[in-house]
């Protein structure tokens, strides 16, 4: 009986890609304050030193985002909140905000974006104006994120060219260059390695060369992933999910990021100094799930974030 308990243990043993474990040294994964208020010790699902981004939705009171924010640090985790330009409604806000998330959870980090907003609630429309302002550089923030859209982003180039976002990022390229922080691109999540690393390679050869933390959407229901992605405007990898969805075989099994991740990983491998750096992971089948997903494929043993240098 003995050995028949330890075949089975043997078996349940998947081993682990070393490729895609080195991938994800230093992943970062999101949550929101009411995600976050479920679970109940970060400390069971999450290597310390985690990079945690908390996203700030409309409507979310600073004031939870800050308790968040305190909760996670005092945990072990170097936070990342967002900043989202269309809701904050003038430079005394950002100001307040910023002194807020210092004094209280000693913050030193945040992720800068324009926000899934229509109409700005006041002076900012964009992650360039917040950074204009120059209250990041006198708060001393160590590091500082910006989005990118490896399939573009219609809000910001309606008329489906990448006209707008690539102009945006060259200011953020040579912004960086005058910058104290360290800087980076945080991406939307796609489902498609190839688009992703052609976007990559695309920047590296307008000369952009932020280091860039690939989103990459966490287990979750197949249904889910598909909602989120229209919401979120995801282009050509949108394909992947409606491929799976048209398989019967497949329909009701939640999808894994298992091909895509392998697929950058082997790339990387291959491609030392390719400029995708970490994993950033949007938990949209629960954070629990996810952070299990990255351990089980070698997320655990990575470099805590707060020690990478990408």
């Amino acid at each position: 009986m003995a050995l028949l308990n330890f075949r089975k243990r043997e078996e349940a043993a998947k081993p682990v890609n070393t490729q895609v474990e080195a991938f994800l040294n230093g992943y970062s994964i999101e949550v929101m304050p009411r995600t976050a208020e479920k679970v109940e010790s970060f400390r069971d699902i999450l290597p310390v030193g985690t990079r945690v981004y908390i996203a700030h939705i409309e409507g979310t009171p600073i004031e939870d985002m800050v308790a968040t924010a305190k909760r996670l640090n005092a945990e072990g985790y170097p936070v990342m909140p967002h900043f989202p330009a269309r809701i904050i409604k003038d430079a005394a806000t950002l100001e307040n905000w910023i002194a807020m998330y210092q004094g209280e959870a000693d913050v030193k980090q945040a992720l800068l974006l324009a926000g899934g907003v229509t109409t700005p609630h006041g002076d900012f429309d964009s992650s360039i104006q917040l950074l204009e302002t120059g209250l990041f550089g006198k708060a001393g923030f160590e590091r500082l994120h910006v989005a990118g859209h490896p399939e573009g982003n219609k809000d910001i180039d309606p008329d489906g060219s990448t006209r707008n976002v690539d102009a945006a990022l060259q200011w953020k390229q040579t912004f960086s260059e005058t910058s104290d922080a360290k800087m980076a691109l945080a991406t939307q999540f796609a489902f498609d390695a190839a688009p992703i690393i052609e976007w990559a390679n695309g920047l590296k050869a307008a000369g952009v060369d932020l280091p860039i933390h690939i989103g990459i959407a966490g287990p979750a229901k197949l249904q889910t992933l598909i909602k989120f992605a229209i919401a979120c405007g995801v282009g050509p990898s949108l394909k992947v999910l409606q491929k799976r969805a048209m398989d019967v075989s497949k329909l009701l099994l939640p999808y894994e990021p298992t091909d895509v991740v392998a697929a950058l990983a082997a790339h990387k491998a291959a491609n030392p100094d390719f400029n995708i750096e970490h994993v950033h992971f949007f938990p949209l089948g629960g954070i629990k799930t996810n952070a299990q997903w990255a351990t089980d494929n070698g997320g655990a043993s990575g470099v805590p974030a707060s020690q990478s240098q990408g």
